[in-house]
């Protein structure tokens, strides 16, 4: 008799023993988590053996389980193997997960407001432990999800898995990419830095394109929330990336998971007779079952790829955080995210309604359409050289406009202002200018020059002095010593054209400077043909406590342009440009930057 009005854990102990009754009582609890498997079960999956019971109950986890429902309980062994399928269905759906996981961590830490945001970002990479390896991760998972995606589809379109019955998948699976690409494009601005900002920038722009004016218009209001990108820009994108798109996400993989499962995996296309769909009839001899071979393979192609995704992000890669956003400054080299590099690289063919909204258009209807179009039975190669030479020919397309996409292509940048980006800015990739790490006690006030650093070993002093001589007094001194009071606004210095004396950088107690100024002589002799007889100056004033201005200052002799490049004479020389007695004719450029003692700049060098 129960001593409790119910059956209880006490009276099997009393029936059957402590041991017995705990063994019992830990199995019913795994059989119901695994809807059907008790622990010799998974012992004896786990060895590789065949099932003890009948019927099999490696079965029951895919037909009363909430885990294994949308997955097959056995796969076609010609489908297990490294080819067809490369695993990068399933490597798509694992970034979908591994995305929402490190995603939800940064959440925690993160606001969404142009006066916070940035201060989180780097509150994140500093003080939050392990907060850099996990955006690391995120940010690098999500450019691995967009190429992995990308490349399923490709596999898929090359193999003929489009075809009939599975038109809605690949449908759907169109859906995702684009929900992939948007999704990763959302999360650009989050870190509120300048590459986020100007890369959003670019990207929103093309739907101001969309005609007529007025669609395009509105459609550019309600996505940057304002005329330009700001607090309500941010904040929509922030809604898209976390609520929005995930959850269009989540539901389309849903749905692409069923339809894989109602119609199977296509089978590699020579294993399949001409206009047949074996897939679902896998024949016994031929079973590979969902646990333990398939899974624990999955297990391994998750453990690979978060292996190597963790060793990248410790050793080799680091997710960019540039300067604050600055809606007023716009870096050189701007570009869209590199997956929308082919749409920019379009826009530079011409119209931008039709480069950018409508080429862009035609390609996503195609995408759609493509399954229901192409009607041929044959999933085989040989019988598909159209369809192969569209992909190939998308991909050689799409490979170029990409290129030209890029900030090299088609974007004339002179020469002066490339080096001042160079020494004072923030140029793309995450560095700052060479100028701002300089400690600042190694930026003795003084007028430098490159031509030190480009005479011959000994004579750096002389050729100081010999520049001090030439400059004294001559048109060029004058020049130099007028453009500065103008350009420059400088209150410290109080030039004319006999006080402009160089001095050679002290090296022993700067040796940084001497090695900014070095590659400040680098970068001019790079660009001779556009530089002529080019040569630099840095001018350094205690602007006042505690800060230094800089002025940077690029001299150079003009020469004859044509279509943007310096004309050549019969010699293959440039043709200076000289007045009439002769002499040639000086470019100035000028440019400075302020440098804080506290500014820290250096401290990370």
């Amino acid at each position: 008799m129960s001593i409790l009005p119910f059956p209880s854990f006490l009276d099997d102990i009393k029936e059957k023993g402590f041991k017995r009754a705990v063994f019992e009582g830990v199995d019913d609890v795994v059989k119901s988590i695994t809807a059907g498997m008790n622990i010799q079960d998974i012992r004896e999956a786990l060895r590789g053996e065949a099932p003890s019971r009948r019927p099999n109950p490696r079965l029951q986890p895919h037909s009363d389980g909430f885990w294994l429902h949308m997955r097959p309980s056995f796969f076609h062994k010609d489908m297990t193997g490294v080819y067809p399928t490369f695993r990068l269905g399933w490597l798509s759906t694992y970034f979908v997960f591994f995305e929402t996981i490190t995603g939800m961590f940064l959440m925690v830490w993160y606001t969404p407001s142009p006066q916070i945001a940035y201060g989180n970002m780097v509150a994140i990479l500093s003080n939050v432990p392990l907060g850099q390896l996990m955006r690391d991760l995120h940010r690098l998972g999500a450019e691995a999800m967009v190429l992995i995606v990308t490349l399923h589809m490709i596999r898929t379109f090359m193999t003929g898995s489009y075809k009939k019955p599975r038109q809605f998948t690949w449908f759907s699976g169109v859906i995702l990419l684009f929900a992939t690409f948007f999704l990763s494009f959302s999360g650009y601005l989050l870190p509120w830095d300048q590459l986020a900002l100007w890369a959003v920038t670019i990207g929103a722009s093309m739907v101001e394109a969309s005609p007529p004016p007025i669609v395009g218009e509105t459609l550019n209001l309600l996505l940057r929330g304002g005329p330009d990108i700001g607090a309500n820009g941010l904040l929509r994108f922030y809604l898209l990336h976390v609520l929005a798109v995930p959850a269009l996400l989540f539901v389309f993989t849903g749905v692409h998971y069923y339809k894989v499962i109602i119609h199977g995996h296509s089978l590699p296309p020579q294993k399949e007779n001409i206009g047949e769909d074996t897939a679902k009839r896998v024949p016994l001899d031929k079973r590979v079952y969902f646990i333990p071979d398939v899974l624990t393979s999955e297990i391994m192609w998750i453990g690979v790829t978060s292996f190597i995704l963790v060793v990248l992000c410790v050793w080799f890669y680091h997710a960019p955080l540039e300067a604050h956003a600055d809606p007023q400054v716009t870096p050189l080299g701007t570009t869209a995210p590199w997956y929308f590099l082919w749409i920019q690289g379009a826009l530079k063919l011409g119209d931008k309604v039709l480069w950018g909204i409508i080429f862009p258009t035609i390609v996503l209807v195609i995408f759609f359409a493509w399954p229901y179009l192409d009607n041929t039975p044959s999933r085989r190669y040989a019988d598909r050289r159209f369809a192969l030479i569209v992909c190939f020919s998308f991909m050689s397309s799409f490979t170029v406009l990409s290129y030209m996409g890029t900030a090299e292509y088609g974007v004339n940048t002179t020469a002066d202002q490339e080096i001042f980006y160079y020494m004072a800015h923030e140029p793309a990739h995450n560095k700052m200018g060479v100028i701002l790490p300089v400690p600042y006690e190694q930026l003795p006030a003084g007028m430098y020059t490159t031509r030190e650093f480009s005479a011959e070993e000994g004579m750096e002093e002389s050729a100081v002095a010999a520049l001090n001589e030439y400059m004294y007094g001559s048109e060029l001194g004058k020049q130099l010593a007028e453009q500065l009071k103008v350009e420059a606004h400088n209150p410290v210095l109080n030039l004319d054209a006999t006080n402009i004396r160089f001095r050679a950088v002290p090296e022993a107690e700067a040796p940084r400077l001497a090695y900014v100024m070095d590659l400040y002589e680098q970068q001019i002799a790079k660009e001779t043909k556009e530089l002529y007889n080019g040569w630099g100056a840095i001018i350094i004033t205690d602007n006042q406590d505690d800060l230094k201005r800089i002025d940077i200052i690029i001299i150079w002799e003009a020469v004859e342009i044509q279509d943007g490049q310096p004309v050549l004479d019969e010699n293959g020389n440039v043709k200076p440009i000289l007045k009439e007695d002769g002499t040639p004719v000086y470019n100035i450029a000028i440019d400075h930057v302020f440098i804080h003692r506290d500014g820290g700049y250096f401290m990370n060098y």
